[in-house]
């Protein structure tokens, strides 16, 4: 079926089944390999984009199920404002150690802050609840979120 799907700002026309997972749509029909495959069943996070600005898990949602919202990706989060200062955070506290779910960590991030734009650690707590990182970075994360916040000072 065909699909008109808004990915950061660029419409891109698309042809797949209706209950194809939109990770795949922009992993393998578009070559957007920025939002990672994580567990496949919406648990971890890796997957994470927006839909008008919430944060959802791409392996899924089904493409069918997109209809005209406007997807954001992490490819376009260096044009987001909040997305901007959340890369340039991660960056400052060298937030990645092995890196696979930082795209998904930052896409929660920026959803965070852009909602809620001092949050305290249980809002914290509880928007990256759904974001899992093998590596544990998790206090490098929320000093990250803090500092792109401007709640704190970096490293």
């Amino acid at each position: 079926m065909a699909y008109t799907l808004n990915i950061n700002g660029v419409n891109h026309a698309v042809d797949v089944d209706e209950a194809t997972p939109l990770l795949w749509v922009l992993r393998d029909v578009l070559d957007m390999k920025g939002t990672k495959f994580g567990c496949g069943s919406g648990l971890c996070g890796a997957c994470t984009v927006h839909l008008n600005g919430v944060a959802v898990r791409a392996c899924s949602t089904p493409v069918s199920g997109v209809g005209t919202a406007a997807i954001s990706t992490i490819e376009g989060m260096a044009e987001h404002p909040v997305g901007k200062k959340v890369q340039d955070a991660w960056l400052e506290i060298d937030v990645a150690q092995c890196g696979y779910c930082q795209a998904g960590q930052i896409m929660s991030a920026t959803a965070l802050l852009a909602q809620t734009p001092k949050p305290t650690d249980a809002d914290i707590d509880a928007h990256m609840s759904g974001n899992i990182c093998r590596c544990a970075t998790y206090n490098r994360i929320r000093t990250a979120i803090k500092l792109a916040a401007g709640e704190t000072k970096g490293a």
